[in-house]
């Protein structure tokens, strides 16, 4: 018989009485009014900062965590902390981001479930948003951020950056806001989702919405066990597989059989959807994968090219070699129509999409080139 200590909550997300950890929060009172209609009466972001502001607020980093991360880039896990940062080695004392120079700021995505308000957050009457909760687009995500940004005194960033979902963010910043951004790093990101990721996440949201768990979306009072963590669960295991590239499976893990009937590389899947469920809500999940299936720069400007056209900061976009979810030629043509962007550069890595969390030291180098 499993413990009820074993099973999985019904949802992972950081809720108002757990421990804060390093979050500090900012809170918009005035309502925000959503690029797909509706609006949300006010919202709050969770963010975690390293280094201090200077005194004419030109030392600001802002970093955008891809789709199932949050604001702990960096620090050991702990309270209000289950995973240690994603991005530690970057961002410290002497790293790359040097924080006794920059004062980096990481928030947790408007729609996420680690502090920012998302679906389950409570709404003006105190009750989880659940299926209430609103689209949110990569473009709204960027509105709010500016308030945060706003609310620190910042003006402009020094650096924004970010790979994948965070990626997308980062662009956005340096199209919609084009003033507020000195220079941009793109990671591993389109300048629009194509069929072809937009198919891939399609079975991850079936999965989640087939769950009998999910409820609509209305399943924040299950008790551990009867949440949709099965459906969430499929689809981590759906996207971990094309996070990482066919030849790094292959020579890890090959066809080599577990004790237990598994092939190892189902056991790897299985761990990591165990972990997610974990620290994750699903409808965080449904959220914010559909605002990356929404994501085109283009959209309402004239096309992707007029849209790149905008970007005044000093910009590199990069790509990975061995990305089959993101492919190398995306990050080459968003490269080719931003001015002054030049050929997009190259993470060389057998690790597929993750490498933009892997290969740091590459990562740093590319920071370093545009902090010079």
């Amino acid at each position: 018989m499993t413990a009820v200590s074993d099973l999985p909550p019904a949802t992972g997300a950081w809720r108002a009485g757990d421990p804060p950890g390093r979050r500090q929060w900012v809170r918009h009172d005035g309502s925000l009014r959503l690029e797909a209609g509706g609006t949300l009466p006010g919202f709050a972001l969770a963010y975690e900062s390293w280094g201090r502001l200077n005194s004419d607020g030109s030392n600001a980093v802002l970093i955008e965590h891809a789709l199932t991360g949050d604001s702990h880039a960096a620090g050991e896990a702990g309270p209000g902390h289950p995973t240690a940062g994603w991005w530690d080695g970057l961002i410290g004392p002497g790293r790359p981001l040097d924080t006794d120079e920059l004062f980096v700021v990481v928030p947790n995505v408007l729609g996420g479930c680690q502090g920012s308000t998302g679906p389950s957050s409570p709404d003006p009457d105190g009750n989880p948003w659940g299926s209430r909760f609103p689209a949110v687009t990569v473009r709204d995500q960027v509105v709010s951020e500016a308030v945060l940004a706003d609310a620190l005194g910042i003006g402009s960033w020094a650096l924004v950056l970010g790979g994948s979902m965070g990626g997308m963010r980062a662009l956005e910043w340096g199209v919609t806001l084009p003033d507020r951004v000195e220079s941009l790093l793109v990671l591993a990101a389109p300048a629009a989702s194509s069929a072809d990721q937009i198919a891939w996440a399609s079975p991850q949201l079936h999965a989640i919405r087939g769950d009998a768990g999910w409820r609509g979306g209305d399943y924040y009072d299950a008790g551990p066990g009867e949440g949709p963590h099965r459906g969430l669960g499929v689809a981590r295991r759906i996207a971990h597989a094309t996070y990482r590239s066919e030849p790094e499976l292959s020579q890890r893990f090959g066809r080599r059989p577990q004790g237990d009937g598994r092939y190892a590389v189902e056991s790897y899947l299985d761990h990591h959807a165990d972990k997610l469920v974990r620290r994750f809500d699903a409808n965080s999940y449904l959220v914010l994968t559909e605002s990356m299936n929404n994501h085109d720069v283009g959209r309402d400007r004239g096309g992707i090219a007029a849209a790149l056209s905008r970007v005044k900061a000093r910009t590199v976009v990069a790509g990975v070699d061995s990305d089959r979810l993101y492919p190398l030629y995306q990050s080459q043509d968003m490269a080719a129509a931003i001015p002054g962007a030049g050929d997009a550069a190259v993470l060389t890595s057998p690790y597929g999409h993750d490498s933009f969390l892997i290969e740091t030291a590459q990562v740093a180098a590319l920071i370093k080139g545009l902090l010079s």
